[in-house]
């Protein structure tokens, strides 16, 4: 397919443009939630390896161990992206997240599965960036919060149909997960077919003129990097410590810790598709507002519920913030960043996001340590709800809020 500009299409108007838009989307249902996917089997990844040393933290490392990876490699992918185009990379990355994703098969020590995990973080890093940028070139203005509202839909989708069919595989043997990854080996053709490459707006040298991020965009994009961490950080307590606080409430089958985390996920697809009419109600901080206040609110809920329904409420309280906040991280972030500069800050956004996933059971461990699973919870949502307050105070500090 020719290369096409910048910015040069903002809806599907041929065929091409749906087969185009659809592998974008298609692709991203293999982000955020990839690492999650397992989530499940963690109880029985820490029962098999129980004669392993630091066996509690080891096996919730070889859930976030990946988001490790996406936050050292993400840079140097948007570097790449920017440099030397974006399909190539992105093609490879697929490939290389069935291989590593499915590698849980077949490997039979914990520091295998580790270092499986590790190449599906690199996988991923390249995979987020290359299509954040794509959706930058492709997409511009209200077109752009459209997509990535839909985009964030079919992030949700993935997330309900994976998580859910793990916490169902994972009863059957915890090895079960593992097998979804391989479901990447199917978009690989269609990325190579369907995906033109975007042409480069100018070299990719030192940036001047209207390609140099100004210092107020620097400072906005330091603070939403920051935030991005932060939410990831809360968030991600979801799918490492729930299956284990559902133990602790009586609640062991690991299908319902699928179950609840896919709940919230399906939230998160309705609020996704209302996240282009809100973003223009409210601006970017009024969407940051309503998703740390809804994150915080959930939290809180889950850290006084006493029976498997108060916990899918929770759940369900969490995907509003999912479903908005992620989008307005990526649609904030294409709006401050220059055309030859989105690989770039693609990838310091991707890996924000990530070291805040890789950090969060670094943070939480402790936490539910000295007050329990309930506790660190409130905590937790406490300290996000406040984040949330101050988003909406301050309203006026992104450009477009009033």
């Amino acid at each position: 397919m020719k290369p096409e500009h910048y910015a040069a299409a903002e809806v599907a108007r041929s065929p091409a443009d749906l087969r185009r838009n659809s592998t974008l989307l298609f692709i991203s249902t293999l982000t955020i939630m990839s690492g999650a996917t397992i989530s499940a089997s963690l109880p029985g990844i820490a029962a098999r390896f129980a004669d392993v040393e630091n066996v509690a933290l080891l096996s919730r490392l070889v859930l976030t161990l990946p988001a490790v990876f996406i936050a050292l490699f993400s840079p140097a992918a948007g570097f790449l992206v920017d440099r030397f185009g974006r399909k190539p990379l992105l093609t490879v990355s697929l490939a290389l997240f069935a291989i590593a994703g499915a590698s849980g098969l077949v490997l039979d020590t914990l520091p295998g599965l580790l270092v499986g995990r590790a190449a599906l973080g690199i996988a991923v890093g390249g995979i987020m960036t290359a299509t954040t940028a794509l959706v930058g070139d492709f997409f511009q203005g209200a077109a752009r919060d459209r997509y990535m509202g839909l985009q964030q839909a079919f992030v949700g989708v993935g997330g309900t149909i994976f998580l859910t069919g793990g916490g169902f595989l994972a009863e059957v043997h915890w090895r079960g997960p593992f097998l979804i990854y391989t479901v990447a080996v199917l978009l690989v053709p269609a990325a190579l077919a369907f995906l033109p490459e975007p042409r480069r707006a100018r070299p990719a040298g030192p940036a001047t003129g209207a390609d140099r991020l100004g210092g107020r965009a620097t400072a906005l994009l330091a603070l939403l990097f920051l935030a991005a961490a932060v939410n990831m950080i809360a968030f991600y307590m979801i799918p490492t410590q729930l299956p284990f606080y559902l133990e602790t409430l009586g609640f062991a089958a690991p299908s319902l810790a699928g179950t609840a985390i896919g709940a919230g996920q399906f939230v998160g697809v309705v609020s996704a598709l209302a996240f282009a009419p809100f973003r223009r109600l409210a601006g970017i901080m009024g969407v940051f507002g309503l998703g740390f206040v809804s994150a915080g609110l959930s939290f809180l809920l889950l850290s006084g519920a006493e029976s498997y329904a108060g916990v899918l409420a929770a759940m369900a309280v969490s995907g509003v913030c999912m479903g908005t906040i992620m989008p307005n991280f990526a649609a904030a972030a294409m709006l401050l960043a220059p055309p030859a500069r989105r690989g770039r800050v693609s990838g310091l956004l991707v890996s924000s996001i990530f070291a805040g996933q890789f950090l969060s059971p670094v943070v939480s461990q402790p936490l539910i340590a000295v007050s329990g699973y309930d506790g660190a919870y409130a905590i937790v949502g406490a300290i996000v709800l406040a984040f949330g307050v101050v988003a909406f105070a301050l309203r006026w500090l992104w450009p477009g809020d009033g």
